[in-house]
């Protein structure tokens, strides 16, 4: 058995541990060798320069001495192996190598351990063996902690980056060619070409997760946006036709959700999101897996967009009937109604309002007395269909407002 210089034989951990501090250069050597040897297709530390890495070493094998000598204790919770792990996490290094590298070191301890106690008893050479394997394993445990959780700081510290930029670009700060640049190249999205801008509500995640793939598998890139009361999303469509993304994305709609007009490029995404929101407000709070686009819309979002003057027109066409006792009022609105959705037909809307045609011709008279002119003439047809939007989107927004909570 090989003795320390004073004579006495090495018998225990810390004995051994304090003959192998002044061998803790050679020691670092030897596993920087290793490392790139022993099984290189394993190695990653290509973000890492070589002086570092040296650095490293020469740190995570001194406290394995140190942690050796005081019988293992703490080594869960390492403060060496948790700063390398977040070191290597923020380079970028696969934990794999780490995890390697720990257990090369290990290798590399214990063998020099090994040429220091030949002659060590049984008793002494398992308990040396146990605390050795010991260290390592709660090193290594101490840096996976450490890791995942930077890995984990990492992605939220990206999300809300990506998050961050989606909103300044909401905002109308892709106007500046500069910014639009970056915020394409962070959220990999095209500076030019076609865009959707799609907005959804109604439930706590009105778009079912896995949106951005099912884009992906058509070549198509987007980003989407969890907000407060929405989920927004940006759809790159480039040079393609809209129509065949919005039939991958209608099934995705859990809630209720609303798509712009193509925009040009991002720096008009801004116009889009305000135009997609309109269009979204035409939208029942009722309704579960409706996806609408403004395409589709825009006589009720020309209502929305100036209320002063749809309530004008709502009175100047409607307003004696709207007069009426609750009951009469709404039989004439639905007869009103129903006739316009049936091309002005007597005989056709009868059987949807389950009464006889006579019975139709008889209220069209009386809403046409009340308003004091006749229901036929496109004009006419215009300002009644429209008037009778008005009040449908109303409804809707009384509803919405009915619903939501008053202040605490």
């Amino acid at each position: 058995m090989a003795a320390p210089q004073n004579g006495e034989p090495v018998a225990n951990s810390p004995e051994l541990a304090t003959a192998l501090r002044n061998e803790i250069p050679e020691l670092t050597q030897r596993l920087m060798a290793a490392v790139f040897t022993d099984n290189p297709e394993w190695t990653d530390y290509s973000a890492v320069t070589r002086a570092d890495l040296r650095d490293g070493c020469q740190r995570f094998l001194t406290r394995v001495v140190e942690l050796l000598g005081a019988q293992g204790v703490g080594a869960e919770r390492d403060d060496v192996a948790a700063s390398i792990g977040e070191l290597r996490a923020e380079q970028g290094v696969p934990l794999e190598a780490m995890l390697r590298t720990f257990r090369l070191g290990g290798r590399i301890v214990w063998e020099a351990l090994l040429d220091k106690a030949e002659d060590a008893p049984p008793a002494a050479f398992r308990e040396t063996g146990t605390t050795m394997w010991a260290v390592i394993d709660g090193m290594s445990s101490a840096l996976v902690t450490s890791y995942r959780n930077t890995e984990l700081d990492r992605v939220r510290r990206d999300e809300r980056r990506r998050h961050g930029l989606i909103e300044d670009v909401l905002a109308g700060r892709a106007h500046d060619a500069l910014f639009a640049a970056r915020a394409a190249r962070e959220l990999n999205l095209p500076v030019h070409g076609g865009y959707l801008v799609v907005v959804a509500r109604g439930v706590a995640h009105p778009m079912h997760t896995g949106s951005e793939t099912v884009l992906a598998a058509m070549g198509i890139r987007s980003a989407w946006h969890d907000r407060a009361d929405s989920t927004v999303g940006l759809v790159a469509l480039e040079h393609r036709k809209a129509e065949p993304a919005l039939r991958r994305l209608r099934p995705q709609v859990r809630g209720r959700a609303a798509v712009s007009p193509v925009a040009a490029g991002l720096a008009e995404i801004d116009t889009a999101h305000t135009l997609a929101l309109l269009a979204l407000d035409t939208v029942p709070d009722d309704a579960v897996g409706v996806l609408v686009s403004l395409d589709d819309c825009y006589p009720e979002a020309l209502l929305l967009r100036s209320t002063d003057l749809t309530q004008l027109l709502v009175t100047h066409a409607l307003g004696p009937v709207l007069e009426l006792p609750i009951k009469e009022r709404d039989v004439l609105l639905r007869t009103l109604s129903v006739w316009l959705a049936e091309n002005c037909s007597a005989a056709n809307a009868a059987p949807r309002l389950h009464c006889h045609r006579n019975t139709v011709i008889n209220r069209l008279q009386r809403i046409s007395t009340l308003l004091g002119r006749p229901l036929e003439g496109q004009r006419s047809y215009l300002e009644l269909s429209l008037a009778l939007a008005a009040l449908e989107l109303g409804r809707s927004a009384h509803d919405r407002h009915d619903r939501e909570p008053g202040p605490a």
